[in-house]
């Protein structure tokens, strides 16, 4: 278990690039060009090394009709709403605050396994769950451009903020129900979950017009995008929530909207103040208080 767990470990790391390095791309080559561009080629790679290593894709198709369905239109909906929600923000500072959003979804994580996966919690969940909220929100207002205030009152760009929500509902409920449903699996099925969410893409890029600059830069962080965030990560991922040991792991990614904040202050040149200090101490302190106050038991 240890071994899955790592590679939950593994995939945070990739993730806190995704937010910077996705709002790089979308600047140059457009919202939908890039994320199709991305989803369409992890997809390939993936299914292709999958292909190579068992002789079929065959057994992607025999996993849980439920597995397949419901998580990966929980996927592809994750995917959309997420490079939606970067592309449409109107400065690098709300990136930021996007990515916050985003990452609120470590602990709604946290929270959906309780009904989703039996988990039994102690009194002191709340106050976990509350502290790592409140360290969020916190560095969402701190957010030079983009606060939780704009978010309240509909100003600022409040769409992308309303899609960086959606997006951390939908994986939420994504990482408990790979577990509940593919968690005996041997495999996963993201190989298909990506080149899905590339189809849909494409498809939704061809209803809007996009102009794309071309440069070697590009092409070289589209390539990272693609093979480490998009699918080294989810492909770790996917295997860390089915395997290893999801409470662990779902805690650690409270860690996850601070290493993107930081990710994304050096890219974009955001630098953020004090207060964001303070919201990291928080979301530390939350992570460890929903850890402990989470319980193990039988997945039904």
């Amino acid at each position: 278990m240890r071994l899955y767990t790592g590679f939950g470990i593994a995939a945070i790391l990739l993730w806190s690039t995704t937010v910077a390095f996705s709002r790089a791309l979308t600047e140059s080559l457009g919202t939908l060009t890039t994320a199709a561009l991305v989803y369409v080629v992890a997809g390939v790679v993936a299914c292709l090394y999958v292909w190579r290593r068992r002789g079929s894709l065959r057994a992607l198709f025999l996993l849980p009709h439920a597995y397949l369905l419901g998580c990966g239109g929980l996927f592809v909906l994750y995917i959309t709403v997420l490079y939606l929600a970067i592309g449409t923000a109107q400065s690098h500072s709300q990136v930021i605050t996007v990515g916050l959003i985003n990452y609120l979804w470590p602990a709604l994580s946290l929270a959906f396994s309780i009904p989703l996966l039996h988990k039994k919690a102690k009194p002191w969940l709340p106050l976990g769950m509350a502290l790592a909220l409140a360290g969020t929100l916190l560095a969402v207002t701190a957010t030079q451009g983009g606060s939780f205030q704009d978010l309240l009152s509909g100003s600022g760009g409040w769409a992308c903020y309303a899609l960086a929500l959606v997006a951390a509902v939908s994986w939420a409920l994504y990482s408990n129900l790979s577990r509940r449903w593919a968690g005996e699996a041997d495999t996963g099925a993201v190989p298909l979950f990506l080149l899905a969410s590339g189809v849909v893409l494409v498809v939704a890029r061809l209803f809007v017009h996009e102009t794309s600059a071309w440069s070697p830069n590009m092409l070289l962080l589209l390539l990272y995008v693609a093979l480490g965030p998009a699918m080294l990560a989810y492909i770790l991922w996917d295997t860390s929530v089915r395997k290893g040991d999801i409470v662990l792991v779902a805690s650690l990614s409270y860690f996850t909207p601070l290493l993107s904040s930081l990710v994304s202050a050096i890219v974009l040149t955001v630098a953020p103040g004090p207060a964001w200090w303070l919201a990291l101490l928080l979301v530390v302190l939350g992570a460890v208080a929903s850890k402990t106050a989470i319980v193990d038991s039988p997945v039904a």
